[in-house]
């Protein structure tokens, strides 16, 4: 069975975003980038919510368009929405359906492991079906106050084990984590 991992990052408060999806204070430059763009590799599909996938506009993503497939060509989107309609592609899907069991579906399919890019209530629904294998948090020396929530309106307890942490020079901390159900 495939793994899904979320890989995200984070605030010290954790939040991913700011309420208005923006990023403002979040580091985007340093050695951790290379690194970040190095596991983007090692996936061979992406699961983001609506707003995680527009964000994308403001850096020149076209509706429809597959993202990071500049960094992995063979990257399959899938873009968990009721509401934005594209036509689908060869590298994106729009997925209406019930998310966990097309999550449950896909996890079960033969391939490398599964990123989940974004958002929070996407990533709260599927920690509640106990789908998250893994949590990479690109931690953030900033505290927001207020934002979009890591596991959005999610209130689930889970136990995490750390099984890698890098500290970078720049003050983020990328910490991989196997969530214990």
């Amino acid at each position: 069975m495939r793994k899904l991992i979320y890989d995200v990052a984070a605030s010290l408060d954790n939040f991913i975003s700011h309420s208005n999806g923006s990023i403002d204070g979040f580091l985007t430059e340093g050695e951790f980038v290379t690194d970040f763009l190095e596991r983007i590799k090692s996936y061979d599909a992406v699961l983001m919510g609506r707003n995680t996938y527009e964000w994308g506009y403001a850096f020149g993503l076209q509706k429809g368009q597959p993202s990071y497939t500049q960094i992995n060509p063979d990257l399959k989107n899938y873009i968990f929405s009721k509401t934005i309609t594209f036509e689908p592609g060869d590298l994106i899907e729009l997925v209406r359906e019930n998310e966990i069991d097309f999550v449950k579906k896909l996890k079960s399919e033969a391939g490398k492991p599964i990123w989940l890019c974004g958002g929070g209530e996407l990533a709260g629904t599927l920690l509640d079906a106990q789908l998250i294998d893994e949590l990479v948090i690109k931690l953030n020396p900033v505290v927001l106050g207020e934002g979009i929530r890591l596991f959005g309106s999610n209130t689930a307890k889970v136990k995490l084990q750390l099984t890698d942490s890098k500290p970078y020079d720049n003050g983020l901390i990328r910490l991989r984590y196997q969530i214990i159900y």
